[in-house]
């Protein structure tokens, strides 16, 4: 079983591989991606197992999410990446780099850190549960009934990318939510405490966000001695989608 991915810019240069994070999916980063191979990288958007387009399957933990990327790299003959993963994406990310540390030439990981947080997911994840797509067979009628749920409309926006016709008269969701649900304590789970990678990291994180606090720099430094950590103004969690100029002039200068 093979990650799905989109790749930009093949055989023109460094390889730039992006992990997008919970109930997202490779597309969510496809006009980043796209500049990226525009200023000269090979670009790998990821879909992770259990969502997007990649395959299903009941295990849904970071050890076998980095063993499906180091199947893909392999599959690829991919070898010194730069690696970049968004929050889940990022716990990926980490794991692979402290993992795999000869095949990662810099990391980069937006709005995340190394620590334990607990499960802040639920209302969403009810709201998803609730949709029966035997009933529902609009995007518009899907939308009202997860704002029951989740008012804010940019969340229930990001979610509903993931809504597709599986067939005529047909909707359904990209990503596996039974998984997901079952497994959503796994996303939250820590960096092992023995995990380190000594290369040179970038961690970006949103001002308007509180998924890196001032407490949590002494730990990423613990795990990334060489890491910076940069704010990018102006932006939330989504910080890549909030403030994308501030978020892309940060790559390429780390990047080149």
């Amino acid at each position: 079983m093979f990650l799905h991915s989109n790749i930009l810019g093949e055989g023109q240069g460094k390889i730039f591989v992006i992990l997008h994070g919970f109930l997202g999916m490779s597309d969510n980063w496809k006009t980043h991606g796209k500049q990226l191979s525009e200023s000269g990288f090979e670009v790998h958007l990821i879909d992770q197992r259990n969502h997007g387009s990649s395959f299903w399957d009941d295990s849904f933990n970071y050890k076998v999410l980095v063993q499906d990327l180091k199947q893909y790299c392999d599959q690829h003959h991919l070898s010194n990446i730069i690696l970049l993963g968004h929050s889940m994406g990022g716990k990926t990310a980490m794991l692979f780099a402290t993992e795999y540390p000869e095949m990662v030439s810099k990391l980069i990981v937006a709005d995340i850190s190394p620590r334990f947080y607990p499960i802040h997911h639920e209302s969403i994840l009810a709201g998803l549960n609730a949709l029966d797509f035997e009933s529902i067979k609009s995007r518009n009628e899907a939308d009202a009934l997860l704002n029951e749920y989740i008012p804010d409309l940019g969340t229930r926006q990001f979610l509903l990318k993931n809504l597709y016709w599986k067939e005529k008269g047909q909707l359904a969701l990209r990503f596996n939510l039974k998984a997901l649900t079952e497994n959503i304590a796994e996303v939250g789970e820590a960096l092992p405490l023995e995990a380190k990678f000594l290369k040179e990291t970038l961690f970006l994180r949103g001002n308007k966000s509180n998924y890196i606090n001032s407490q949590d720099e002494s730990l990423i430094s613990y795990h990334f001695p060489k890491a910076q950590i940069i704010a990018i103004k102006n932006a939330g969690h989504w910080l890549h989608a909030e403030n994308p100029k501030d978020f892309f002039d940060a790559l390429m200068e780390f990047a080149a």
